[in-house]
């Protein structure tokens, strides 16, 4: 931390404690519930034009039902790369295409998913809750300084 004054201090500990909560929100928002929701999809790659591409770069991804995911790709080409690599994704999904478009359908979670996912939620929460408190040890380790050195 390179705060000089408690304003700035304060400043940067705000934005590094809005930072930590944000990466759990995105973390919280990749895990597969019963409810399709596009956020799933975001760490799917596909190989496309000799790189590895995010999904939603070329495909436009829409739900038009609760346990439905439709991927339209800008590209018809690339239909059989983004089937392969939401199978290879390991989230469990089995899409199918009819030549235009890509159905990804969301099974029903099973108890053994659901405590697994459980678990998954809780890592996620206990990380960030440490990430803030790390963020609060700085903070509180550079005010202590600061006061050493008699600048506040």
């Amino acid at each position: 931390m390179d705060a000089t004054d408690i304003k700035s201090l304060f400043a940067e500990v705000k934005k590094r404690m809005e930072a930590q909560l944000e990466h759990v929100r995105r973390e919280l928002g990749g895990v597969r519930t019963g409810r399709a929701s596009v956020t799933i999809l975001d760490s799917v790659h596909v190989e496309a034009y000799g790189s590895h591409m995010p999904l939603n770069q070329v495909a436009s991804l829409s739900i038009p039902e609760p346990t439905l995911i439709v991927a339209q790709p800008f590209d018809p080409s690339l239909m059989g790369a983004i089937e392969k690599a939401i199978r290879s994704s390991n989230l469990g999904l089995n899409p199918t295409n009819d030549g235009k478009i890509v159905r990804i359908p969301i099974p029903a979670l099973t108890e053994d998913r659901r405590k697994e996912l459980s678990k998954l939620v809780h890592k996620y929460a206990e990380e960030g809750r440490n990430g803030v408190r790390q963020v609060r040890r700085d903070a509180n380790d550079k005010l202590k300084k600061l006061l050493k050195d008699h600048a506040i």
